[in-house]
């Protein structure tokens, strides 16, 4: 399957492999490891050696993970730039906001949406979009039960400020201090601009 999704990749260029979660499919390698497991990683190695051969080549090969020090020393010095993704800043969480709601009937104003945000530091882009999900329901929580069954989608209340400072008790940072300390750690060490 690995071999098949670089060949893929060489058929469609240019073309780029995403990988997501890189760490699962290539950890760091050990004795008690299963053989297919290994086999996959070497494949993987192998195929990653292979990807830009040829001069002509337009394969970009990502891999994402939130676990960098479990990536396999091979596989680490094959991925040639590594880039340290810190969490959204004030303005990218307001954006991420915005982009959600764009779709949706809300009440929000230029001043909700900076409460919003500084409540909301140290959260993920995922953490926002949880965020912005649980706003979402806070609509539908307030219909009575008995007009659940009869109510049109135009009578449904537009999203308000509320409804995110609620959801800030529901949906809290996935991401802690001590993950951020080793991230940083982690890029000084290996990172392409570590600091």
């Amino acid at each position: 399957m690995v071999r098949a999704l670089f060949a893929v990749a060489r058929c469609n260029q240019p073309a780029v492999v995403f990988i997501d979660e890189i760490d699962s499919l290539l950890s760091q390698r050990s004795d008690n490891e299963h053989e297919a497991s290994r086999r996959i990683k070497t494949e993987f190695l192998v195929q990653l050696d292979g990807a830009a051969t040829d001069s002509d080549d337009k394969i970009l090969i990502i891999g994402a993970t939130n676990r960098p020090q479990e990536i396999d020393e091979a596989a680490r010095r094959r991925l040639v730039k590594r880039l340290y993704i810190p969490l959204p800043e004030h303005i990218a969480r307001r954006q991420i906001i915005t982009n959600l709601l764009s779709q949706q009937k809300h009440e929000l104003t230029d001043e909700h949406l900076d409460i919003i945000c500084h409540k909301s530091d140290g959260y993920s882009g995922s953490d926002m979009a949880n965020l912005c999900r649980e706003a979402a329901l806070g609509p539908i929580r307030s219909i009575p039960f008995e007009q659940i069954e009869t109510i049109t989608s135009d009578e449904v209340r537009a999203i308000k400020v509320e409804d995110f400072l609620e959801s800030l008790n529901q949906v809290r940072a996935s991401v802690s201090a001590r993950d951020l300390d080793l991230y940083t750690e982690w890029n000084k060490l290996y990172g392409s601009f570590g600091k």
